[in-house]
This record gives structure tokens, C-alpha cells and sequence, in this order.
């Protein structure tokens, strides 16, 4: 006995329809509408062709060996199941492939095996993307380690009133420190002009020589200066001399 190639083309991601047979699909036409030739899904090397060349009933096949087509489900108006099978005798078939026809429109039925990958993809994918975007959450930082940072909690930081802090403008040790060097300034250049009261103008400050002052008080300073000097300390005398005895 030959081996039969059960593989067939992945044709689940297309779809075939002819909209002059929609109107009149019916038990008795679905396969004819099937076999068209614009239809991607028939074979036309099957054992329905052969028949209707031969014009020959359906019946027919039963007899044949090799691909062919029937009409497995029937739910009228809209939908219309058919099979492809491999015929080895008349009473052994081997399913191939599984075609449904709503409103007019063919598709084919996944296998089981399309289903559970397909299946599987999709969970694998959905995992995938729940990791990446929990990765976006995480941050590090080598001081703090790992921690989350999500969208709302931003959002929500971003919703509550920022209160501000009311910083002093100086501390206490500047103040302290700015007073003193104004302080210094000021000694070393005296203001030439002073405001009496604010809004009145600027008076020169009158500064005194020391060519203007008086006698008197000149007079008055040197007595103090001699008076504040100590004293000269008087010559020491020099140790007595030592003389000899007589005897």
C-alpha cells in the first residue's frame, strides 16, 4: 500500500467566498459551490472531480480509492461543514481537514495541534508582557538597593499640593559674621555723609584734623602720653671695692 502525505498547506489565515452562490447555497449545491475553481481550498486531483467529469452520483465514491470531499454537517441557512478525507476501502476513510461555510464564506478548521500552540502562544506572549512591563516598574540604585516606582503612585504625587518649606534667608552665624565685617568696614571708611531722618537729604559728616584741634587739647594728650610712660629706671651702682687689711 502506498504512504499518504497527511500534511497539507497552512491555510488557516485565509478565506474564500463567491458572492453569486450565497443567495441559493443549499444542501444539494454546497459541494458544487466548493469546487470551484477560484476556490483555494479543493483539490483538484480528488475523486470528486473524476465523478463530475464522468458525471456520476456521489454515491460513486464510496467505491474509489483516494482524496475526496463530502458533506459532514448541515445547520441551514448559514452554516455548512465539509470534509476532506483519504478513502482506502469503503469502509476505512482517514480525515484530513475539516472546512466550514458561513454566510457563503469558507474557512478552514484548525487542528488540534494549531489550536494548543496557538493557545500557547498567546500565554506565553501575555506572560512575556506582564514581565517586561513589571521590569519597567523596578529601580536601583546602589545606595537604596531595589525598589517599585508605578505610574499612580507619580500621578498621585503629582495631585497632592506641594507645601513649601519657609527657609530663612540668613543664619545666625552669618548674620553674626556680615555685622562684624560691616562693622570693620565701616572703621576703616567712615561714612563722609549721613541721613538725618529717612527722605531728608544727605548732610556732609565734619571730619576733624588733628592741625584743627586746640592747643589746649594737644597740650592735654602729651600730658597724658608722658603721664601713661613709666618712668626711667636710675643707673645701678657698681659693687663696692674690697681693701686689704693692715697689720
Amino acid at each position: 500500500m502506498a504512504s499518504v502525505d497527511l500534511r497539507a498547506d497552512n491555510l488557516l489565515g485565509i478565506s474564500w467566498v463567491d458572492s453569486g452562490w450565497v443567495p441559493i447555497l443549499n444542501p444539494g449545491n454546497v459541494l458544487d459551490y466548493f469546487s470551484e475553481r477560484s476556490n483555494p481550498f479543493y483539490d483538484r486531483t480528488c475523486n470528486n472531480e473524476v465523478v463530475k467529469m464522468q458525471r456520476l452520483t456521489l454515491d460513486h465514491l464510496n467505491q474509489m480509492v483516494g482524496v475526496e470531499y463530502i458533506l459532514l454537517h448541515v445547520q441551514e441557512p448559514i452554516l455548512y461543514i465539509i470534509r476532506k478525507q483519504q478513502r482506502q476501502s469503503p469502509t476505512q476513510v482517514i480525515p484530513l481537514a475539516d472546512y466550514y461555510i458561513i454566510a457563503g464564506v469558507v474557512y478552514q478548521a484548525p487542528d488540534l495541534g494549531s489550536v494548543i500552540s496557538s493557545r500557547v502562544l498567546s500565554a506565553v506572549h501575555g506572560i512575556q508582557s506582564a514581565f517586561d512591563e513589571a521590569m519597567s516598574y523596578c529601580r536601583y540604585h546602589p545606595s537604596k538597593g531595589y525598589w517599585w516606582n508605578f505610574k499612580d503612585q507619580e500621578e498621585k504625587e503629582k495631585s497632592k499640593p506641594k507645601s513649601k518649606k519657609k527657609e530663612e534667608p540668613s543664619s545666625f552665624f552669618q548674620r553674626q559674621r556680615v555685622d562684624a565685617l560691616l562693622l570693620d568696614l565701616r572703621n576703616k571708611f567712615p561714612p563722609t555723609y549721613y541721613q538725618p531722618k529717612p527722605g531728608e537729604k544727605p548732610v556732609p559728616v565734619e571730619v576733624k584734623k588733628e592741625s584743627d584741634l586746640p592747643a589746649e587739647t594737644v597740650k592735654q594728650e602729651e600730658r597724658e602720653t608722658a603721664s601713661k610712660t613709666p618712668a626711667p629706671a636710675p643707673p645701678s651702682k657698681p659693687p663696692p671695692e674690697k681693701r686689704a687689711r693692715l697689720q
